[in-house]
């Protein structure tokens, strides 16, 4: 059989993405298998997905043409074919060497474009590396003893025939009818199916072709029987066809020596005309056994996903935004008319607009699980780079947020687990002198929490040192010599821009960077960050971050001509028409008593100045963030209000308590609030409180 490699080479370049995203899928697979086969270096369910990983990106990229990325992964393959066979022991210095080898994989990935267009520029100091690497994987295969098995055969059809250890194996395959329709093609297919072994006696079923008048060109027809030459085994032959497996019916038939006598044309295109009693496509000789095993274990959920590229599901949730704002205007048009019919008739169409947006954002939301399984590496890495015997725990991964929040969120986590490995945790050395365990543990955990998510970074270190940062905060003028404020507020000195309690400059940390741009890009996504600390015991920092930045349900208010909104899930009660009036407490903030507990509470006439005078009676609605509860002065409740979420503009970028905007059915702007910076204003004395204090209390 010959197939030409440049044969449909514009479908392959437009599959490309495709590829690309299935391997990188993969290869974050491998990292995580085998950073947890360090734990469990005997777990057989481990070794063989491993092995299916590195066999599944080797497979893409022979489809694709890639050699670079099949060649070197065929040795990786090898070696890891040998540890699942218990020819070769799992040592931590292999499994180190193996995630070098996957960093080269990923790496060989990302060019693959390049690649597969010829155009790669060759770098002498990468292909060096590789090839060291490879010479790595050799060495660590023959440390080994000797395989009982003959080890796999390089991916090419160069090896001889009339070696004793191939075997010839006859093939039929018949593609179904919509194999284009579901984007492979039989002839990439085939294509890899010559870097096994040698191909010979192809015959093709004429017969199946319908006349030219009848022939459907998105149909596909093609039966063929080839023999194989191989020392690869049964497996990787059947293993060529699993990217379309749902679209052949395959058989393989029982080897013979390469020697042995070879079967006619004529007997090869009989059998391609006699498919297996029933066979359906996907099946091969022996797929009736393995069949109810996929049904229970679900194998066939997969096909009931579809990849949608994440820019045409943003467009789908900016139209809905759109739509929930013009549908806002019509129920308010609805009402102002006092039509019945008519108002009975929005409500329904705002119902359904609810429950399209609540299906069309959790087609967003993914586990935040994923995201931290990236660190497992880094603690591993970053802790044997320092010293430190490190486990990182995981909590909550099953915790779903908005995809672009997972995005936006990587990079401020990588910067606090690289100071809490750095700063936080001490060397077993030092752990045991102070009488703890010489491993220490940083945990990573994720809650919903009041309509946000919560994610901790948990460290049983040496905490932070309270009296050193606010020493290093007089020197550079941070807070008035002699002041000593709150512990919360000392400890949140470390998001300063340029703060550094360190004593020497290192590769991770030491030059006063990095923690405040954690802060800024968490406050980018309208979160906030605190830490808590508690010397020689460790230190915790939270991250409060909403779950989506495009629609929320909110609560919307009046004070004066002006409309802000609360969201939903962040209010606690209301309490309706009480006297606008309020007392002051010791501290000099704005309090009302509510069942027998004194309340913070927040005026937004006198925080932003609003011109407008103060009616005789308010409402206040109690907002709780996190631990916290406090009230804010209201004139009008208007109800509940979806909510699409604006950008605020760069004028009010720094508009304390503010998170956005959002426009109204009748073309108003409201703005929304940030619940946890509203709760640090309603926290402070006097400059705070409503305009007309009525009593102090002691």
């Amino acid at each position: 059989m010959s197939v030409d490699p440049n044969t449909d080479a514009g479908f392959l370049l437009e599959a490309l993405p495709a590829f690309i995203s299935e391997a990188q899928e993969q290869i974050e697979a491998l990292e995580q298998l085998l950073l947890q086969l360090e734990e469990r270096p005997d777990d057989r369910e481990l070794l063989d997905a491993l092995f299916r990983c590195a066999h599944t990106v080797k497979g893409s990229a022979g489809i694709f043409g890639l050699d670079r990325i099949v060649e070197f992964t065929h040795h990786v393959e090898t070696l890891l074919d040998r540890v699942r066979g218990g020819d070769v022991a799992l040592t931590p210095a292999l499994s180190t060497l193996l995630l070098r080898c996957n960093d080269q994989i990923r790496a060989l990935v990302d060019d693959a474009v390049q690649d597969a267009q010829g155009t790669v520029v060759a770098d002498p100091a990468a292909e060096a590396a590789r090839a060291a690497l490879i010479a790595a994987l050799h060495e660590a295969g023959a440390a080994a003893k000797p395989a009982a098995t003959p080890a796999a055969a390089p991916a090419t059809p160069a090896a001889a025939i009339t070696d004793p250890s191939h075997q010839r194996w006859h093939v039929t395959a018949r593609f179904g009818t919509d194999i284009f329709r579901n984007g492979m093609d039989p002839l990439a297919i085939l294509q890899y199916v010559q870097q096994i072994g040698e191909v010979s006696q192809t015959v093709c079923d004429v017969d199946a072709v319908p006349p030219l008048e009848a022939i459907d060109p998105e149909s596909c027809h093609l039966n063929l029987a080839f023999a194989i030459d191989t020392a690869r085994g049964r497996s990787a032959v059947v293993d060529a066809f699993c990217f379309v497996r749902d679209d052949v019916v395959l058989s393989v038939d029982e080897p013979r020596a390469a020697a042995a006598p070879k079967a006619s044309p004529e007997t090869a295109a009989e059998a391609l005309r006699e498919p297996p009693a029933g066979a359906p496509p996907g099946a091969t000789d022996d797929a009736p056994a393995r069949a109810p095993k996929a049904r229970e274990g679900g194998a066939d959920d997969g096909a009931r996903y579809i990849r949608v590229q994440a820019d045409r599901l943003d467009a789908v949730i900016n139209l809905l935004g759109e739509l929930v704002i013009a549908g806002a205007g019509a129920s308010l048009m609805a009402r102002q008319t006092g039509q019945g019919a008519l108002i009975e008739a929005t409500a329904t169409v705002g119902r359904l607009v609810e429950e399209i947006r609540n299906g069309t954002l959790q087609l967003r939301m993914v586990p935040i699980g994923e995201t931290f399984a990236r660190f497992r590496r880094v603690v591993r890495d970053t802790a044997a780079q320092l010293g430190k015997d490190v486990a990182l725990e995981i909590v909550g991964g099953e915790t779903e947020l908005d995809k672009s929040m997972v995005e936006r969120i990587a990079d401020p986590l990588m910067h606090l687990v690289r100071n809490a490995l750095d700063h936080g945790l001490e060397t077993p050395a030092q752990r045991l002198a102070a009488g703890k365990p010489a491993q220490g543990k940083l945990t990573l955990s994720a809650c919903h929490e009041s309509g946000a998510i919560l994610i901790r970074i948990t460290d049983d270190g040496r905490g932070i040192q309270r009296d050193k940062v606010l020493q290093r905060a007089w020197e550079r003028g941070l807070v008035e010599r002699g002041v000593t404020p709150p512990d919360a507020e000392i400890f949140n000195l470390i998001f300063e821009a340029g703060f550094s309690t360190a004593e020497k400059v290192t590769n991770l940390s030491g030059r006063g960077v990095g923690m405040d741009v954690v802060r800024s890009n968490i406050e980018a996504l309208r979160g906030s960050v605190t830490v808590s600390s508690q010397e020689g015991q460790g230190s915790c920092i939270e991250i409060r971050l909403p779950l989506t930045l495009a629609i929320i349900d909110g609560f919307l208010v009046g004070v004066g001509a002006s409309r802000f909104i609360f969201p939903l899930d962040a209010i606690a009660e209301v309490i309706e028409d009480r006297p606008t009036a309020t007392a002051l407490d010791s501290r000099g903030r704005s309090v009302v008593e509510l069942r027998g507990r004194v309340l913070p509470v927040l005026s937004l006439r006198t925080l932003y100045a609003l011109d407008t005078p103060p009616p005789e009676r308010c409402s206040v609605v109690v907002i709780h963030s996190g631990t916290q509860r406090y009230g804010v002065l209201v004139d009008v409740l208007l109800g509940q209000h979806q909510t699409v979420i604006k950008p605020l503009g760069r004028m009010f970028r720094s508009l304390r308590g503010m998170s956005g905007s959002s426009i109204l059915g009748n073309g108003e702007v409201a703005l929304i609030f940030d619940v946890a910076s509203l709760s640090q204003l309603a926290a402070e004395p006097t400059a705070r409180a409503p305009q007309q204090p009525t009593e102090r209390l002691s």
